[in-house]
Order: structure tokens, then sequence, then C-alpha cells
């Protein structure tokens, strides 16, 4: 994480790590589903646990929790490997709502790789 994305308390902004959680759910909609276009409907629960700092790698791991027709329910964990010491540290964890939605952003159909 880098300098630029720290708040007024000198740690990385949570508003930064929401916009990551929220690439890396997508991610996972995409690696299920071979829908082109996913929408966040929801984020259910978004829970800060510790900090992460400036010089911390960040890491981001999901999974499919749960599907519907058109929806698909996304839970994010996020690692960080601290800068200092490299120590491993879990830091927050959300779990999301997405639907598949067309180009006129309708929702359409869940259609799995599978």
């Amino acid at each position: 994480m880098l300098p630029k994305d720290t708040n007024s308390h000198g740690t990385i902004f949570g508003g930064v790590i929401m916009s990551y959680i929220d690439l890396a759910a997508a991610a996972c909609c995409h690696d299920h589903f071979r829908n082109a276009k996913f929408t966040t409907v929801v984020v259910r629960e978004l829970v800060f646990k510790q900090p992460v700092h400036v010089g911390d790698l960040l890491s981001l791991s999901g999974e499919v929790v749960a599907q519907g027709t058109t929806s698909v329910t996304v839970r994010i964990q996020a690692e960080t490997q601290r800068c200092k010491g490299h120590d491993r540290a879990a830091v927050t964890e959300a779990e999301l709502v997405f639907v598949a939605v067309d180009d006129e952003g309708n929702k359409t159909p869940l259609i799995p790789w599978s």
C-alpha cells in the first residue's frame, strides 16, 4: 500500500480497501460465470479487523457462497503481510451481492462456466 492511500491516522483509507474488495469480488464472479457484466447490489457486511499500513502487502481472496438465478453472493477475505516483521494478519472481510446484467443493465440469468 502506498502513502497516497493514507487517511488522517496514517493508515490506509478504508475506502481504498473497499474499492479493492469490490474489484476482487467482481473478479470472483467472472471466475465462476461467463456473464460479461456484473453490478454490485449490496455490501452486506464489511468488517475492518486491523489497520493496514503503508508498505504492507495486501492479499485478497474470494469465494462464491450463494447463487440465485441472476445474483451471486461473494465473501472476500483480506490479509496483509506486514512490511515490518513480515507477520501476516487478517485485516478485513466482506460479503457482497452482485447481479448479472445485460448491455442495457437488465438482470440476466447466471451462466456457469461448466
